[in-house]
C-alpha cells in the first residue's frame, strides 16, 4: 500500500513538474515574439508596438503611419510565420522519429521538401505569380508523399523500411528535376529567384500567404495533438503493437498524413528551413522524456520559440538579412555531428 502511495506521489510530481515546464516554456515563447517586433531594419520601441497593436482597436493617440505598416504588414506576419513553422517542423520531426523508430529522422524523410521544391522552381520557371509558386510547392510536396507510400505498399518488405526506401528514390528524383529546372533558367533572373527560394526566408512572408497556410499547419497539429499518444505504441515492434489490437498501418498513415501537411504548409511558406525538425525533438526529448503524450506539446512550443529566434539573428546579425535555411543550417550543422558522437559513445 505505501508502495503504491509512493508511485502516485511520484507521478503527481512528474506532472506538476511537466505542467510547470511547459508553462515555462509558453512564457519564454511569448517573451521572444513580443521582443522580435523591436528587432529589424526600422526599429520599434516598446511604445510604438503597443500603440500599433491598439490602433486596429480604436487607438487615436500620437503614432507614426510607418509603425502601425511595419508592425501589422511586415512583423506581425513574419512573426507568427516563424513561430507556426518551427512548431509544425518540430511537432512532424518527433512523430516522424517516433513511427520509423529512429531518432536521425527529420519530416523530409519521405520527400516532401524535395517535392516542395520541385513545384516552387517549376512555378518559378514558368513566371507564376508569388500565390501560385506558394500553391505548386503545396502541392508538390503532398504528391511527393503520396507517391512514396502508393510505391512503398508495393513492396515486399516492412512497410517502414519501404518507406524509407522509395522516400529516399522520390527525394533523389526532385533533387535531380529541381537541378534540371536551374540549369535551363535564365542565370540573371529565374535561377536567382529559385536559388534564394531554396535557401529560406520569411522575407516576403504577408499575411495572406500565412493565413493559407496557417490552415494546414493547424489541421496538422491538431490532428496530433490529439492522437499523440498512440504515437508511443509506434514504437513498439510491429507484432507487439498488432497484439495490443492497434492498427498500426491506419495510425501510421494518419500520422503521416498530418506530418505531410505541416511540413508542405511550412516549407511553402518559408521555403527550405532545414534542422529545425530533426533538433527541437532532441531539446524537447531531454526536457521531458520519450513518452509522446508529453513531448508532441513541448516539441510544438520550443520549435516555435526557436525558429522565431533564428528569424531574429537572421535579420539583425549583419547588415544584410542572412537566409533563414542558412542560419538553422550553421546551427544545426554542430548540434547533428555532437548527437553522432554522443550515440557512438
Amino acid at each position: 500500500m505505501n508502495t503504491d502511495h509512493i508511485e502516485i506521489e511520484n507521478a503527481r510530481k512528474q506532472q506538476r513538474h511537466y505542467q510547470f515546464l511547459l508553462f515555462g516554456m509558453f512564457v519564454i515563447l511569448l517573451t521572444v515574439m513580443i521582443l522580435s517586433f523591436w528587432i529589424g531594419y526600422y526599429p520599434l520601441s516598446p511604445s510604438q508596438v503597443g500603440r500599433a497593436f491598439l490602433s486596429r482597436f480604436g487607438y487615436q493617440g500620437a503614432i507614426l503611419p510607418q509603425a502601425v505598416t511595419i508592425f501589422w504588414n511586415i512583423r506581425l506576419p513574419r512573426i507568427l510565420s516563424a513561430a507556426f513553422i518551427g512548431a509544425s517542423l518540430s511537432v512532424a520531426g518527433s512523430a516522424y522519429q517516433g513511427m520509423f523508430r529512429n531518432p536521425l529522422v527529420s519530416p523530409d524523410i519521405l520527400g516532401v521538401s524535395s517535392g516542395a521544391s520541385l513545384g516552387a522552381a517549376f512555378a518559378i520557371l514558368s513566371g507564376a505569380p508569388g500565390w501560385m509558386v506558394q500553391v505548386s510547392a503545396f502541392a508538390g510536396g503532398i504528391l511527393a508523399v503520396a507517391f512514396s507510400c502508393l510505391i512503398s505498399r508495393k513492396s515486399a518488405h516492412s512497410q517502414t523500411l519501404s518507406l524509407v526506401l522509395t522516400g529516399s528514390m522520390v527525394m533523389a528524383l526532385c533533387n535531380a528535376g529541381v537541378t534540371l529546372i536551374k540549369y535551363v533558367s535564365d542565370p540573371n533572373d529565374v535561377l536567382q529567384q529559385i536559388t534564394f527560394w531554396l535557401m529560406g526566408s520569411l522575407t516576403k512572408t504577408n499575411m495572406d500567404s500565412f493565413r493559407w497556410s496557417a490552415v494546414p499547419m493547424i489541421i496538422g497539429l491538431m490532428v496530433i495533438l490529439l492522437f499523440r499518444w498512440r504515437i508511443n505504441l509506434l514504437t513498439l515492434d510491429e507484432e507487439e503493437a498488432k497484439s495490443l489490437g492497434i492498427n498500426i498501418k491506419w495510425y501510421r498513415m494518419m500520422f503521416i498524413a498530418a506530418s505531410t501537411l505541416l511540413s508542405a504548409a511550412a516549407v511553402c511558406l518559408g521555403g527550405l528551413i532545414g534542422w529545425v525538425g530533426l533538433m527541437v525533438p532532441h531539446m524537447a526529448r531531454a526536457l521531458t522524456g520519450a513518452d509522446y503524450g508529453k513531448l508532441i506539446p513541448a516539441s510544438a512550443m520550443l520549435g516555435a520559440g526557436y525558429l522565431v529566434l533564428m528569424d531574429d539573428i537572421a535579420r539583425s546579425v549583419l547588415s544584410m538579412e542572412l537566409p533563414l535555411g542558412v542560419v538553422t543550417s550553421i546551427m544545426g550543422a554542430p548540434f547533428f555531428v555532437s548527437l553522432i558522437i554522443r550515440r557512438r559513445g
